[in-house]
């Protein structure tokens, strides 16, 4: 049994990005608006670019040749 005066209101809330609505969750709050959601967040639409400053990326991938890095993890620990 909850108590009185004690927990805030709950809404069913709705969550703008760019004037669209693009969830509908369970919060505190009556409306939302958000700037980057996973929908248009470039790591999560694959959109995401590398950006190499002085062969950072060329460095890593010499070194480690294109390996699974979890299995090296692995084997290095035996």
């Amino acid at each position: 049994m909850a108590k009185k005066n004690l927990h805030p209101e709950w809404y069913a809330t709705k969550i703008f990005c760019d004037g669209k609505l693009v969830l509908e969750v369970g919060t505190t709050k009556k409306e939302l608006y958000v700037d980057i959601w996973s929908g248009n967040h470039p790591f999560y639409t694959g959109s995401q670019k590398i950006i190499d400053t002085e062969g950072r990326v060329e460095k890593f991938e010499k070194k480690y040749n294109g390996k699974d890095l979890q299995t090296q993890k692995i084997i290095s620990k035996k």
